[in-house]
């Protein structure tokens, strides 16, 4: 009953830039106290990227700031992920998810979508 669906991941070359969203229902996106988007990159371990709050409020990891902008739309229920001068280490599959209403702890996942950057 809870459904994040992802799109706009592709291939692209170092440097390019590629723009991802994240549509939900309207309950979903009212309740989460923060929308985020994640990554996995094969052998490694699923890593927060970024991170936007009810308030507006983001939080980027470092290896991505100055690069990723991450946003929201209120009356589409979507979530965005813009990226630019994107790195071949950029690489994996990217989920987007949303918290309780209570922390950002994310509970609810979408199925991913991949985004391939070469050099």
């Amino acid at each position: 009953q809870v459904q994040l669906v992802e799109s706009g991941g592709g291939a692209v070359q170092a440097g390019g830039s590629l723009r991802l969203s994240c549509a939900t229902s309207r309950t979903t996106f009212s309740f989460a106290a923060a929308m985020g988007w994640h990554r996995q990159a094969p052998g490694k371990q699923r890593e927060s990227v970024a991170i936007i709050t009810r308030g507006e409020d983001t939080d980027y990891a470092d290896s991505v700031k100055g690069r990723f902008t991450i946003s929201r739309d209120n009356a589409k229920n979507t979530v965005y992920l813009q990226m630019n001068n994107l790195k071949p280490e950029d690489s994996g599959v990217y989920y987007c998810a949303a918290s309780s209403p209570l922390n950002t702890r994310f509970i609810y996942w979408g199925q991913g979508t991949q985004v391939t950057v070469s050099s």
